[in-house]
């Protein structure tokens, strides 16, 4: 297979480039913490994660989950008041909806004599 690309760079080289833009966006126009640019950081590494998984054609259901990890950390990590009970609903629903959506992605394997008709059987 071959590497995967983003912008034609390969996503570790994105990222250190987000990571730059981060620093320097918080050095001279936001101010941002040193646990807000981490947080920014994280959510980037979740975002290309997902992306990555959506390319490959992986599961992205735990890309997916952490990418909704991230952003609940970002949004208190900027203020948000969310109580750990409230993270933890918020972070149950992204649960709940992955879940129903895989369900219907998902196929279980079966095996070759269940699906023979008996009724064609008993025909011949």
């Amino acid at each position: 297979m071959p590497s995967i690309k983003i912008l034609g760079r390969e996503p570790a080289a994105v990222l250190a480039f987000i990571s730059i833009l981060v620093k320097l966006a918080s050095a001279y126009v936001f101010h941002a913490t040193v646990n807000q640019q981490a947080t920014v950081n994280t959510v980037a590494a979740c975002g290309v994660a997902l992306f990555i998984a959506v390319v490959a054609h992986d599961s992205i259901g735990a890309a997916v989950f952490n990418l909704a990890q991230a952003l609940v950390a970002a949004a208190v990590g900027f203020g948000l008041k969310l109580d750990a009970d409230h993270q933890a609903l918020w972070l149950s629903l992204v649960t709940v909806v992955i879940g129903l959506w895989s369900r219907t992605q998902v196929t279980a394997p079966v095996p070759a004599a269940a699906l023979r008709s008996p009724s064609l059987e008993h025909a011949a």
